[in-house]
């Protein structure tokens, strides 16, 4: 069960790259919460799925030298589900469908594999504490830099493009 959990049901044994296969997979499943239950349950889940995940990392890496085995990716899902946070905020706000606002679906994707890959400043920090809390902690922090950035760069272009 850890395994299935950590693997994000085993999508972290594609190749290549699976980090991106991981933050790829949790797209679908982040428009299905949105759809079923707004923010509020995207949110509630990317909670939950934190703890959850934090448990089946600690389990999947105990009394092994790798921390971070490059299939486990549910850390990614729950990076990926933080740094789409502010479309389905802002697509509950506006009222619309949470699709319309697309560019913030890969804004966020992109940006969310930039700051993971890259590990800048405490993405870096949290990464390097060798443990699953850390496994956990890097990508909520690269999903909340995403998120942010995204947020910048709609209000630039709603500002300087409408």
């Amino acid at each position: 069960m850890t395994h299935l959990i950590a693997t994000f049901f085993r999508v972290g044994h594609m190749r290549p790259a699976p980090g991106t296969w991981g933050s790829l997979a949790a797209l679908p499943f982040a428009w299905a919460l949105h759809m079923a239950g707004g923010f509020p349950l995207l949110a509630i889940a990317t909670v939950l799925v934190f703890g959850l995940g934090w448990w089946a990392t600690a389990e999947e890496t105990r009394d092994t030298e790798d921390h971070d085995p490059s299939e486990i990716v549910i850390d990614e899902v729950v990076g990926q589900w933080i740094a789409i946070w502010p479309v389905s905020f802002g697509a509950a706000m506006m009222g619309v469908d949470v699709l319309r606002l697309y560019p913030g679906w890969i804004a966020g994707f992109v940006l969310f594999r930039l700051f993971d890959i890259w590990k800048p400043w405490l993405v870096g920090w949290a990464d390097r504490r060798g443990d699953a809390l850390g496994v956990m902690l890097d990508d909520v922090i690269a999903g909340v830099f995403a998120a942010v950035v995204s947020i910048i760069l709609a209000g630039l272009s709603h500002g300087l493009l409408m």
